[in-house]
């Protein structure tokens, strides 16, 4: 066997490098391995998740203050006025004598909020 000793390493020529004996007993704990992934976890919550559920929040807020004559931008692109508010849908005035009723939900943004 060829070995050569550099230090407290030893260096076999057949094997590899291998630690000291002393080294081998100090190897960090096991907990220690799942700190980068609680990290990236925490990135991932701080960058994405936490500002999306801020977003929401928001939306949702927007959305029960709206009432009649708020002028309105629907996601399909259709802008009107509300004229009418039920539980889960609104009646939207696009045109003279043209009303459409669309879900809460399709509202994507306020134009223009009528007395506010």
């Amino acid at each position: 066997m060829l070995s050569v000793v550099c230090g407290q390493w030893t260096v076999d020529v057949f094997k590899g490098v291998s630690m000291p004996h002393e080294a081998v007993g100090n190897a960090p704990p096991p907990w220690l391995s799942a700190v980068p992934l609680a990290l990236v976890f925490l990135v991932f919550y701080m960058l994405l998740i936490r500002p999306q559920r801020k977003q929401e929040a928001e939306r949702k807020s927007m959305i029960e203050k709206l009432k009649k004559n708020d002028e309105i931008v629907t996601i399909g692109g259709v802008h009107g006025t509300i004229v009418g508010v039920k539980e889960k849908t609104f009646l939207v005035r696009i045109d003279d004598n043209v009303k459409v009723e669309v879900d809460k939900t399709a509202v994507a943004s306020v134009t223009k909020v009528q007395g506010g």
